[in-house]
Formats: C-alpha cells, structure tokens, sequence
C-alpha cells in the first residue's frame, strides 16, 4: 500500500509540475518586471521591452528557461519565476 501512495504523490507532483510551467508571456513579463526594478533609466529607455522582446523561450516539459545571446535571463518552475542577474 506504501508504494501506491508514494506512485500516485510523485504522479500528482509531475502534473502539478507540468500545469504550473511558466509560460513564454510570464517570462517576458517578469523580464521586464525585474528590469525597470533595477534601474530607473532601463525603466526609462524600457531595456526590459527589448531584452524580453528578443529572448528565445525553451520548455523542459516540468520547468522553462529564456535565453538572450545563449545565456540564460530567466527561468522558471512550479509557477516560481526568477531572472538572472546579467549585469555582474
């Protein structure tokens, strides 16, 4: 019975996992987000607009990242985002 129990959680969790994915909307938004946070003349210039306007969304199936010139700006798990911190 034990193992039935632990065979339908880890079911639940990769389901919950795949319905909860980010998507390419939410990482361009919390791209821009984090940015205008940072500095108020890329808030200004809108530098968040143009970095999420050319990432390249990728999906893991259970997680997703965004990429700017092949490093990562973004990624995402269980509808958590985070960005990166490209400037240090």
């Amino acid at each position: 019975m034990s193992k039935a129990i632990w065979f339908v959680a880890g079911a639940l969790t990769v389901v919950l996992a795949i319905a909860l994915n980010p998507s390419p909307e939410r990482h361009r938004d919390k791209i821009k987000e984090s940015i205008a946070e940072r500095s108020q003349v890329a808030a200004a210039l809108q530098l968040g607009s143009l970095t999420a306007f050319v990432s390249n969304y990728h999906s893991l199936v259970v997680a997703s990242y965004t990429t700017v010139n092949d490093k990562v700006q973004s990624f995402g798990l269980l509808g958590m985002m985070f960005v990166t911190d490209s400037g240090k």
